[in-house]
């Protein structure tokens, strides 16, 4: 029960964040802004996280779990709500502040109560499903947003979205246990030394490494699929919601088989099979052609299979690095890692990629190479936490 209701919290501020993407090709045409005006509306909900994240970790161990997660998701669902009444690019970006600020800290919240709840051993396959959420969000959140969005206009998605997530809340607050054991009665300053020591951990920080490399490989590409999806392939804009429906699908598969894998196999293994087999979908797309519809779903679902999936052993991987009392402060780290790694590579991807006059992307496959070697030093960073968590073991037994 707790694990679905901590995927049902994702699933809400991930369809927050991935309904931005394919709404990208309608905000420009409604707006008139350009692919980097356009990447700074996804990067700011990014950037906004990274910054409440950091100050997230310095309290996340001074209060109950529960606590925090109840008041970031009111948080999120004002800032969303925001997104919603807004008339002008201006307002839009003031929203999507917002929203990432309390919405991107929820991710952090979200992954320490899995630590929390679910053992080690086990914790592969509840990763797994909690992160499956991205992959319902896209089944099932951003194609009915999608819907409403050119039923009744972009504004009404994020409307959806805020209806969506009340519900949750009042189960959140319902269901989950106080989870209050790490708190630590500790003052002002000796929290912010506390931070400090383990901002700077040396495996700690190996860590958060790996979570900036894969997410700025993931986030150079992902909003940009849409745009280039409409432009250079022929995908209509009334199509994009298929993309979603198909490849969220096959995805919440692949994410719960991978979370089993991570479990059987190992964390590191799993990751560089993943990884290396998502040389072949970035590649494909980020230079595809025109395609038929039917074409360009396969492809475009072996691409978020394969991205979304290398998530999952990562994130199994550096859960085991950090010590009980550390983790609340540690996850929330590694989650303002992650939103700075996205809010960067998304402003990278859109200061590579060109509007040439004919309304086509140019230099996408670009921003795929850079990607590719992006992936393989997070494969090289990997392999130096799975060596600090069998260090750590050997040194527990």
């Amino acid at each position: 029960m707790y694990v679905f209701l901590l995927a049902a919290i994702q699933f809400a501020h991930i369809v927050d964040f991935v309904v931005m993407m394919p709404l990208g090709p309608v905000l420009m045409r409604v707006f008139g802004i350009s692919p980097i005006e356009f990447a700074s509306l996804v990067s700011s909900y990014s950037f906004s996280a990274a910054v409440a994240g950091v100050l997230y970790g310095v309290i996340a161990d001074r209060f109950a779990r529960k606590t925090l997660l109840q008041f970031c998701f009111i948080g999120f669902m004002a800032g969303t709500l925001l997104c919603a009444l807004s008339s002008s690019f201006e307002t839009l970006l003031v929203g999507r502040i917002v929203a990432g600020c309390f919405g991107g800290v929820l991710n952090g919240i979200v992954f320490a109560m899995v630590t929390d709840l679910i053992p080690f051993q086990r914790r592969g396959a509840a990763m797994g499903v909690v992160m499956s959420a991205f992959s319902v969000a896209s089944v099932i959140g951003v194609p009915i947003g999608l819907a409403l969005a050119n039923r009744f206009g972009w504004e009404i998605s994020f409307l959806f979205i805020v209806l969506t997530s009340f519900p949750i809340w009042i189960a959140s607050f319902i269901i989950f246990p106080k989870l209050d054991g790490h708190i630590q009665k500790k003052s002002a300053s000796e929290d912010l030394k506390r931070f400090g020591k383990l901002l700077l951990n040396w495996d700690y920080a190996r860590s958060y490494v790996l979570v900036l490399l894969i997410s700025t490989s993931s986030f150079m590409i992902i909003p940009f699929l849409s745009p280039y999806a409409v432009k250079n392939v022929g995908i209509l804009e009334t199509q994009l919601k298929y993309i979603y429906l198909v490849g969220g699908f096959f995805t919440v598969i692949s994410s719960r088989l991978i979370g089993k894998l991570t479990d059987r196999f190992g964390a590191y293994r799993v990751f560089f099979i993943t990884a290396i087999i998502s040389f072949i979908p970035i590649k494909l797309y980020t230079s595809a052609p025109p395609l038929e519809l039917a074409v360009f779903l396969a492809l475009s679902a072996f691409f978020m299979t394969m991205v979304s999936g290398r998530f999952i052993p990562v994130m199994t991987l550096v859960s085991g690095v950090a010590d009980l009392e550390d983790r609340g402060t540690f996850m929330g780290l590694l989650n303002s890692i992650r939103a700075l790694g996205s809010a960067l590579a998304t402003l990278i991807g859109g200061a590579i990629i060109v509007e040439n006059l004919d309304g086509k992307l140019e230099r996408f496959d670009d921003v795929g190479y850079l990607s590719i070697f992006i992936t393989i030093l997070a494969i090289t960073f990997g392999l130096v936490i799975n060596n600090i968590l069998k260090r750590k073991r050997a040194h527990e037994q």
